[in-house]
């Protein structure tokens, strides 16, 4: 829109008798805003050989159709509805407003569709993999002009419109076309660009009127606000060639994969500016680092899809396309991943398919009907968390959904996603009384739609990118979730070790005096740990609702819960299983974690907690450097037990790698007992070096331990031919690894 310049001739017409394409039922259907198909009576429309153009425009006094230097003024017909025969090709409106005010602008109404059909066909079949290419806001040039292309699926919709500052928010104004069958509108508005405010305004197949948020925006004004931002992001120059081509063996059930796991707005704060969370960019420069520092080879992001809620931590997601606006803009958000792909760091997406938030703006009865949720509450409310349920069974909403997850992959180089609570996907009567609930076709609690759409986007994610990872929060024994679809399985390459997280911790709480008493807690994961691909999760959720912090968790006072903490992780490093941590955990933060803070930084340098993160950081090492406690995670023959006495509440086992990899032998003393002379069967003669000691100084311990390694004897032990004999300290574990004869 600018501003016009005098006509140089014009020509006005007079008592002209409505064409067929306006009839009065039509022109007063413009000015209501309830007509559904605007561009069969605005813009360029041919009658009787003659080429009338027609324009809506509210609280003009005067609307003018410019071909080059001819000026052809319209006729107002009723309302705000202007008409005219108009000779040419190419044309503007000028319009002119009672202040004095002119406009000069391009008639959306006068260009072409830019769908096609082939994303007709595809999205009426609801297989179109890149949505986001064909639906959302697209700045472009369209026809030799510059502008933003609009399209959003609302089949059961009256009419739906563009709506923003540009047009006074009215509805009436820039209503948009059917394509097709296919439930989409379409409409391209020139000269609109990037950081334009919009949404859709839905006449509802009830009756309602509603403005919409764009469901596959890719932006979004910072909450409370809730409209959808123009952001085009297409142009971004990728330097990270080098970690594409090799991250597939950095996110390998071989790999050591470490993941730290992060809440983006309260990793720290910037107190000397009002408290506000660091942006994309700072992230880059502080956090990146960091991670790299620490040994991590994954950073994992709770939920940044656009959410309106901070207290949700980003699990009620409203722009599941949109990277949140909190920290900065996308193409901000992708210098964050480009930086930790320099710095050799996998970035994963904490993704949240399995339900949405009932907001007004969002997608909630979007086009006046159940649209992408289950009409029965039975089927499509989570009673858990007043949330709404993905229709699962909808071929278009698993497009979506399917689309998201790629989208996230290639636009951003996301090196995976850890998909949110299964569980509760996967079983229709999940946390739900008997009669709350529907069962399946043949009687059952299994959601075979759910099913079959994880399946499906595990299909489509690793067809199209087998170098990623995904990941389950699976909470069940449901089973082959880690195994392939062709084999009846789910098809994730991980899933979260729940059961592992809940006993090893059930044991770690307890006084030591009892551990005895509770051996199996330690040694029965062990039954399942080859079912799936493990990941051994210590989760945000393990540090927050009153449960207390990872150090709040142990026995003991002072520098015995440190020694318990340690002697955990030490554990949880060299079990078999992927690893997880979430931020703070590393440097044993006091307190329970809180969004709206930052992590106890101050704390992380004094002795105590250094030492912890001292000691994460060495785990981080030794489990990267060393063969045999990574190469064989998921594959049972990596694994071997060799002491165990519940009595002492003591734990020995071997790890081993590949033919050729020296084998380690770790174990742990789990009372505040000091065992010297300690026996411990081990697999090869010769000699065996201490690699880690929980106990050591660098970790503010007592420094008890094996300096310059042991040798072993053929003395039998543990099941073993060879034996060696330890100082094993108290509350610690001793890590051993064979460096020959």
């Amino acid at each position: 829109m600018s501003s016009g310049s005098k006509p140089t001739s014009v020509k006005k017409t007079k008592g002209t008798v409505l064409p067929d394409h306006l009839p009065h039922a039509a022109v007063h259907a413009l000015n209501d805003g309830r007509h559904s198909r605007p561009f069969e009576a605005l813009g360029p429309q041919k009658y009787k050989n003659r080429r009338w153009i027609s324009t809506f425009q509210p609280d003009a006094v005067e609307v003018i159709a410019r071909v080059g230097s001819k000026d052809t003024v319209l006729e107002r017909l009723n309302g705000d509805v202007f008409a005219a025969p108009v000779p040419g090709k190419a044309y503007v409106l000028v319009v002119r407003y009672a202040n004095g005010a002119e406009v000069v602008l391009k008639d959306p109404y006068g260009f072409g569709p830019v769908l096609g059909e082939l994303d007709e066909y595809l999205m009426g079949e609801g297989t179109h993999k890149q949505l986001w290419r064909a639906l959302g806001a697209h700045v472009m040039k369209h026809e030799g002009v510059q502008g933003t292309h609009f399209a959003v699926w609302a089949p059961n919709a009256d009419r739906v419109s563009v709506v923003g500052e540009f047009n006074m928010w009215d509805g009436r104004r820039h209503v948009m076309r059917q394509v097709g069958g296919s439930g989409v509108w379409e409409i391209f508005l020139p000269e609109l660009g990037e950081g334009t405010l919009y949404k859709f305004e839905v006449l509802g197949a009830d009756g309602s009127l509603v403005k919409k948020a764009d469901p596959v925006g890719f932006g979004s004004q910072h909450p409370p606000e809730q409209a959808s931002v123009v952001r085009d992001i297409s142009g971004y120059g990728w330097k990270d060639a080098g970690w594409m081509a090799e991250r597939q063996k950095r996110g390998s059930v071989t790999a050591p994969v470490s993941i730290y796991e992060v809440h983006l707005g309260s990793w720290r704060r910037r107190w000397d500016d009002g408290g506000r969370p660091l942006s994309y960019k700072e992230l880059a420069r502080d956090l990146v680092p960091y991670v790299k520092d620490m040994g991590f080879t994954h950073i994992e992001l709770l939920p940044i899809s656009e959410f309106p809620f901070d207290g949700s931590w980003g699990y009620q997601p409203v722009g599941m396309y949109a990277p949140t606006i909190r920290f900065g803009p996308p193409h901000e958000f992708r210098d964050f991943v480009e930086a930790a792909h320099e710095a050799g760091l996998g970035v994963l997406l904490d993704w949240v398919p399995g339900h949405f938030p009932t907001d007004a703006h969002g997608l909630a009865q979007f086009d006046g009907t159940h649209l992408y949720e289950h009409a029965d509450p039975k089927e499509g409310f989570h009673q858990d968390w007043n949330t709404l349920i993905y229709n699962y069974g909808r071929t278009e909403v698993r497009n979506y959904l399917v689309s998201n997850a790629l989208y996230w992959m290639e636009e951003y180089h996301l090196d995976g996603l850890r998909v949110d609570a299964v569980a509760s996907m996967l079983y229709r009567d999940y946390s739900r009384n008997d009669g709350e609930w529907i069962p399946n076709k043949d009687g059952g609690r299994e959601n075979y739609e759910a099913i079959a759409f994880l399946q499906e986007m595990n299909i489509a994610v690793y067809g199209q990118h087998p170098d990623v990872m995904t990941v389950a929060e699976e909470s069940t024994s449901f089973p082959g979730v880690s195994q392939p679809v062709d084999g009846g399985g789910l098809g994730f390459g991980f899933k979260w070790n729940m059961g592992w997280m809940n006993d090893t911790l059930a044991y770690i709480e307890r006084d030591p005096i009892h551990r005895q008493y509770h051996h199996d807690d330690l040694t029965r994961p062990l039954m399942w740990q080859y079912s799936e691909n493990f990941i051994l999760p210590i989760s945000h959720d393990e540090v927050v609702h009153g449960k207390g912090s990872m150090i709040e968790k142990m026995p003991g006072e002072g520098a015995e819960k440190f020694a318990n903490l340690r002697a955990y992780y030490a554990y949880m490093w060299t079990h078999p299983g992927k690893k997880l941590l979430f931020m703070g955990c590393e440097f044993a933060q006091p307190e329970e974690w809180k969004h709206d803070g930052d992590l106890n930084w101050d704390a992380a340098v004094e002795p105590a907690h250094a030492g912890v993160r001292n000691l994460v950081r060495d785990l981080n090492n030794l489990y990267g450097s060393t063969p045999s406690l990574h190469t064989k995670d998921c594959d049972p023959s990596g694994f071997a037990w060799l002491n165990g006495d519940p009595a002492q509440s003591t734990l020995g086992y071997v790890r081993y790698g590949e033919d050729g990899d020296a084998p380690v032998v770790i174990m742990c003393n789990f009372t505040p007992v000091l065992r010297e002379g300690f026996r411990v069967g081990v697999p090869l003669a010769g000699h065996w070096e201490e690699v880690l000691n929980t106990d050591s100084e660098i970790y503010n311990g007592g420094n008890r331990g094996n300096l310059g390694g042991v040798g072993s004897t053929d003395t039998p032990h543990d099941g073993q031919h060879q034996s060696v004999e330890i100082v094993l300290p108290p509350l610690s574990v001793v890590v051993l690894r064979h460096v020959g004869n």
